[in-house]
Order: C-alpha cells, then structure tokens, then sequence
C-alpha cells in the first residue's frame, strides 16, 4: 500500500510530478468520464493509481490488454495513465498510458529477448553501492547500471551508502570518479544520517529518482532516512558476505513529506542490460575519446599500430579492465540487438503464417 496518499489532499496531482506536457498528452486523447492518474505501485495484474479522488485500485482494460499484447506495453511505476474511476468502489480502469518522458529498462530475466520496464518518468536515477566490504561495491556493476541509467534518458548519481562503516571512503569515490566522469558521487550513511542533504537536492517537489543497486546496499534505509520514519522494511546484513537479505519485493512509488517523490526497487541479481551502443558512451567517455585519436577509425584496440586506447594503458592511464569491461558490455548489446530483430523477424512471420491461415479457411467457408 502507498504509504503517503492519505497524508496529501486529493487532486493535487503536481505534488506526484503532472505538468503542462503531461496535461497536453491527456487532453489529446479526449476519453470521456476519464481522469489521469499516476501509478504507485504494481503487483502482477493489479496496479495502485493516485488521482484526484486519492488512490484507487486499478487494472487494465480488456481492450488495452489486447492491443498491448507484449509486456513492456503494460504500465510501469511511475507511469501518468488515463483511468475511468469507480469512485464509490475505490477502484479504477486503466484505458491507456500516457507518453513515457523517461523509462529505466532491462532485459527480462530468462531467455526472452523483451524489454522489461522497470519505472517510468523518473528524472534521477540513484545508483546506490555500500561501502562496508563484500560484494556491495562492485566497479564492473556500476558500470552497468550507468549504461542502464543513460539509456533510460533520466540523470544517473551515484551514492555510496554505509560510509560510517568505511576507513578511506576517499580512495572508493576516486576509484568511482574514474569510471563516471561528469557524474556526481555522494558518500552518505542512512544509519548515522549523514550526507543526505545532498541527496535532498535531487528530491524537489514533482521530481522523481528512482533507486537501483544490488540487495543489501541500504536503499531501502536511505528512503526511511529521508522519509524520517520506518516505512520501507530493511534487513540484517550477512556477516560472511556483508549482503542484506531481500526485503523490497515490489516497485513502490513513495512522496516525501518535504516534495520530490522516490521509487524504491527489489534487488536486482541479474543486471541484464536494454540499451543501445550509443549508450555506452555516456558511461565510457574516456574510451570513446581515446579511440578518436586511434590511427585506424575500425580500431579493435588490440595490437594495432597507433592505437591510443592502448597507448593509454601502457602508459597507466587507462586501467585495462576498464577497456575489458567496455568490450564486454559492448559484445553484449550486439547480441541483444541481433536477437531482438531475430525475435521481431519471428513474430512478424508468425503473425502472417495466422493471417495466411484465416484467409485460407475463409476461402474454403461455404456461403
């Protein structure tokens, strides 16, 4: 259950982050007996939307489930949908979804090559490690959560949480700085309460920053810290590998008392990205410039004469698994765009090998 809607007045809606763009979007559709109406959290099917009349429990329409067809057509948190309320039920349908100013995807887990939205319209994306040893600071994930925020058109920052638990918090924001340049890196602790009026920053009324990062690395207290209260569940940590235990088990929507509007995040164990190349050049800037100095534009960054990615290394100012994790990631976003076209080019050949049938079948109908 969202745990603010009852704490703010219903119909004020900017305070959930409608705008002027937003309000174009719905008042083009035209859908009569309609209201919009942001989702704040989901589970499976069923969807919890706060609108004018406060917060309802809705699901889609029978007709947007046909025309939706695939998964990542579905509503996601965050998303600004047209409802039809049931007011006197506390219920709501959902007709359509208005257009995604922002979206953070992945790839769904499995072997499916779909797109699986994670939260919609976020401005900022929190990309929270921990600082008290283990598996909670990993270089290579960060990485990929860069990529990841990139793609999604929001603002990536990352925050490294549990620096009360840190000897040389100094070295670690050095070493992030290195991989994430231009992007800005905040050493808090939800536990001591320290360093969070930076993250207070992001949070203004009508923004929204989402909070991504591996089990265990604190989002859920850094929430409860800004929140003031213990609204979102947290675990113990392990004592063997510093790794909390999972206790975010669905996207949630939550308004700060102060403004600004977070979106907390279940662990994610496979960071399986959705996103294009290009994408990787927000994330690996450095790379990208340096392989513009190369004497060859095709160049593989091997043993190839003039190569300053290489150069760069051997001369200690690129760290060679940087230019690892780079090729990588890259390899891996070639794959996905073959399969997603392999996939579009099933689906398309499946879809008319229906048609040829129906109007085979018609053909052979008496009349």
């Amino acid at each position: 259950m969202y745990s603010n809607a009852n704490d703010h007045q219903p119909g004020c809606l900017e305070a959930f982050g409608w705008d002027s763009d937003f309000q174009k979007h719905y008042q083009a559709l035209k859908t009569a007996d309609s209201v919009p109406a942001r989702v704040i959290s989901e589970s499976r099917d069923s969807f919890q939307v706060y609108c004018r009349y406060g917060e309802l429990a809705a699901t889609v329409s029978g007709k947007m489930r046909y025309q939706a067809g695939k998964e990542k057509l579905y509503p996601a948190v965050g998303d600004w949908v047209v409802v039809k309320p049931l007011v006197n039920e506390s219920k709501g349908i959902i007709l359509a979804i208005l257009p995604r100013r922002s979206k953070f995807s992945r790839k769904a887990v499995g072997e499916r090559t779909e797109e699986q939205i994670v939260s919609a319209n976020i401005d900022t994306v929190f990309i929270v490690n921990g600082l008290d040893g283990g598996r909670s600071f990993n270089l290579r994930r960060i990485e990929r959560y860069l990529t990841l925020a990139w793609s999604s058109g929001a603002t990536p920052v990352i925050v490294l949480n549990k620096v009360d638990l840190c000897r040389d918090s100094g070295s670690y924001i050095r070493d992030v700085e290195d991989i994430a340049p231009g992007v800005s890196v905040h050493a808090v602790s939800a536990r001591e309460k320290t360093g969070l009026d930076a993250l207070r920053n992001y949070l203004t009324k009508g923004k929204t920053v989402a909070f991504l990062g591996s089990s265990g690395v604190g989002k859920s207290a850094l929430i409860n810290a800004l929140l003031g209260v213990e609204k979102q569940e947290t675990g113990e940590v392990g004592a063997d590998n510093r790794m909390g235990r999972h206790t975010t088990t669905r996207r949630e929507l939550i308004l700060l008392p102060a403004g600004g509007i977070v979106i907390d995040t279940p662990g994610m164990r496979e960071v399986q990205l959705w996103a294009g190349e290009e994408d990787l050049q927000g994330t690996f800037q450095d790379i990208e410039m340096l392989a513009e100095k190369c004497r060859f534009k095709d160049c593989r960054h091997n043993a190839e004469s003039g190569c300053a990615v290489r150069a760069a290394i051997e001369q200690g100012d690129l760290d060679p698994a940087r230019l690892e994790s780079y090729r990588k990631l890259q390899n891996e976003l070639q794959y996905l765009t073959f399969r997603e076209e392999d996939s579009t080019r099933l689906y398309e050949k499946l879809k008319w090998k229906k048609v040829a049938k129906l109007v085979k079948e018609l053909k052979n109908r008496p009349f």
